[in-house]
């Protein structure tokens, strides 16, 4: 047993944020993360941080270009919290010694990226996660934050009240990779969940085999609802090969995406005949899909992303990485020849609902960067908008879970907030499912933290000892017709029978998983058990984005659905809800908050 003031679950950019800050507000913090810090996947993140810092520039203005981007489902108050902070968050990183690329004046550079009003993408070259990464880590090195690397949270330790607005977040369960053994971490305090996304439920993805949103599936179990799932975000600049991520950064200094007939597309499709390759990336993946089925693509469904006439020496200044993607993933030098691009699954809009603290409606539990939704994305994030989300989110996650008063609240959590006629039957029927949460295995008499950490650990201990005595399936097996039917099914065009098709399939995965067992019988660095115990984890998300993207039927932001060419404001200026409810999922719709400090964000038709 481990016992501190606060626990952050991960170690990426919202994770370290959270530590620092709660560190900050003197609370005792420390972090639990499967990966070293550093091995986090916002090292991959390419392009910046969008912030108001130069003149001309106010966060009125990026706060109206997120709006936009969002398709008016971003909630007003989240989204003018984001780029109200954005600008002092990313001052402290410089602060700390943040090396972001600079103008000959000094000044940190800024580039334009799409959606955005004014170029005001702070950037590293195109490794801006990777310097944002190690130099916050060196302020926790620095403050003696303890981090416990190498450690799989399973399972949160969660009271076992029936409704979930009465239960206490007390700690988690990590198994630690290098002895086998499971341990017990108590917070006091809180716990902050930031574990990113969950990528991995696609074939065809720019995030890390690591990426299996397991955050998200454990708040979810413990009876927070997960917002807004549908919306899943298509890069539409990715390695055919690989998946490995090209920054919107190429297109941003003048990058252009030709066609197999030698056209330069974008500009042809009248929601993007302003700002071409610069529309926002709901709008590049689409087009990039329509050229490809109309014939027009090259192989592997790509089409061609040219920046050789940017010249090499900006090129080399500015974007040197693309340089040794392209040439290492696809033997394609792009100083002498164009990249074969395609849209990849990038980003999960939805996640854990929080409000602008990150706190759930669980007590003591919080959520910051990609697997929580305060909802500053909603139906499309703008590129630029992640990074300041983590530390932006992050940091007040961490101060509130240390006890310090981070103010009131507009954005509700939980099934209250819920909209009362909005409940809807499941599109298909699913039924119930056998659990592995705490909560729905009946808790414990005895509520103190050690206890209810004491009492899931043991259930922990139970779970891995059945798979690893259970003579099953393989969880590769089951893993693999997941993302296969996900890819398929729902991308970046979605229509009804294809979604029904994937809610099959995942009903088909999660019974198949019942029977799951861990072929490695050794106990320090099983792999196995650790991927096993994801597959379950995305078998839970896959399952609530497919509902979600089954019962919208409206065309929004990331959602476009075969039959329903327009956004329905009247009918779907809503937040998708979907609670856990013993396993069998209860969705629901909440309402979105347009109405600003100062204004109110009226829908409009989204062009660029």
């Amino acid at each position: 047993m481990y016992e501190h003031d606060v626990i952050v679950v991960g170690a990426g950019g919202a994770g370290l944020r959270a530590a620092i800050a709660a560190h900050e507000s003197g609370a005792d913090v420390a972090m639990v993360t499967k990966l070293h810090p550093v091995r986090s996947h916002t090292g991959a993140a390419e392009g910046g941080i969008n912030a108001a810092l130069k003149d001309g520039d106010d966060w009125h203005d990026h706060a109206y270009d997120t709006m936009k981007g969002s398709d008016y489902l971003g909630d007003a108050p989240a989204v003018e919290t984001l780029c109200k902070d954005s600008p002092q968050e990313t001052m402290q990183l410089e602060h700390w010694g943040m090396a972001f690329s600079r103008e000959e004046d000094g000044r940190v550079s800024q580039r334009p990226f799409g959606g955005l009003s004014f170029p005001r993408t702070t950037y590293a070259g195109a490794e801006t996660g990777h310097h944002l990464l190690h130099t916050m880590y060196e302020q926790v090195v620095k403050r003696g934050i303890q981090v416990y690397d190498e450690q799989y949270v399973m399972e949160l330790a969660v009271t076992d009240e029936p409704d979930p607005e009465d239960r206490t977040c007390y700690g988690c369960i990590g198994y630690d990779i290098k002895t086998g053994e499971l341990n017990g971490f108590i917070a006091s305090g809180g716990v902050v969940l930031a574990t990113g996304g969950p990528g991995q439920m696609f074939a065809h993805t720019t995030n890390a085999v690591a990426q299996t949103g397991d955050g998200q599936a454990m708040a979810y179990r413990a009876g927070v609802p997960l917002q807004d799932m549908e919306f899943v975000q298509f890069h539409p600049t990715t390695l055919p090969s690989t998946g490995v991520l090209i920054s919107e950064g190429v297109r941003g200094e003048g990058g252009i995406l030709y066609n197999s007939e030698g056209e330069r597309f974008m500009f042809e499709y009248g929601y993007a005949n302003n700002d071409g390759e610069l529309a926002s990336r709901d709008v590049v993946a689409r087009a990039e899909v329509t050229e490809v089925n109309a014939g027009r693509g090259f192989e592997n469904d790509a089409v061609h992303l040219d920046m050789r006439h940017l010249g090499e020496e900006r090129i080399t200044d500015r974007l040197e990485n693309i340089i040794h993607l392209a040439t290492d993933f696809e033997g394609v030098n792009p100083l002498e020849e164009p990249m074969p691009v395609k849209p990849g699954q990038h980003y999960e809009m939805g996640g854990i609902e929080t409000d602008e603290n990150g706190e759930t409606c669980i007590s003591g539990l919080y959520a910051a960067g990609e697997c929580a939704c305060v909802s500053v994305h909603g139906a499309n994030r703008l590129g630029g908008n992640a990074l300041p989300e983590l530390i932006v989110f992050g940091a007040r996650a961490g101060r509130h879970a240390a006890g310090e008063d981070t103010g009131t609240p507009q954005i509700e959590t939980g099934p209250s907030a819920r909209i009362e006629d909005g409940d809807v039957e499941p599109p298909v029927e699913l039924g119930a499912v056998e659990s592995t949460s705490p909560v729905a295995d009946g808790g414990t008499a005895d509520d103190s933290p050690r206890s209810v950490v004491e009492q899931t650990l043991e259930q922990e201990r139970d779970r891995v000892d059945r798979l690893m005595e259970t003579d099953g399936i393989n969880h590769a097996d089951v893993r693999s017709d997941l993302q296969e039917t996900m890819t398929a099914n729902v991308n970046v065009f979605r229509n009804e029978d294809g979604l029904k098709q994937a809610l099959r399939d995942i009903r088909d995965c999660r019974e198949r998983y019942q029977e799951v067992g861990v072929s490695d019988p050794s106990r320090t660095y099983n792999t196995d058990l650790i991927q096993t115990i994801e597959t379950r984890n995305l078998i839970d998300q896959a399952e609530v984005l497919t509902l979600g993207a089954l019962a919208r039927t409206e065309f929004r932001g990331a959602h476009w659905r075969q039959g329903y060419q327009e956004r329905d404001d009247e009918e779907w200026l809503k937040h998708t809800m979907v609670a856990w409810n013993n396993g069998d999922p209860d969705l629901y719709y909440t309402d979105v908050l347009l109405e600003g400090e100062d204004k109110r964000y009226e829908p409009k038709i989204r062009s660029y």
